[in-house]
C-alpha cells in the first residue's frame, strides 16, 4: 500500500494560503465599498437592489 500523504510541497502551501488571504483583503474590500455606497444612497438603497434584481432576472430570461 502506498502512503500519498504529505505530497504537497510547502512553497506550494504557502502560495495556496497567501491567494486566500490575498481573495480575502479583496471580499474586505468590495464589502467596505458597497457599505459606503449603501450609506450615501441611504433610502433608494431597496429601490436599487430591486432594479438589480429586476435588470438580472429580464437578462436570464433574454428579454433584456
Amino acid at each position: 500500500m502506498f502512503d500519498t500523504r504529505g505530497e504537497l510541497e510547502i512553497e506550494t502551501l504557502l502560495k495556496l494560503v497567501l491567494g486566500l488571504v490575498a481573495v480575502l483583503l479583496v471580499l474586505e474590500i468590495i464589502g467596505a465599498v458597497i457599505n459606503g455606497l449603501t450609506s450615501l444612497l441611504g433610502p433608494f438603497a431597496l429601490v436599487v437592489q430591486f432594479v438589480i434584481a429586476v435588470l438580472i432576472g429580464l437578462w436570464l430570461l433574454d428579454r433584456l
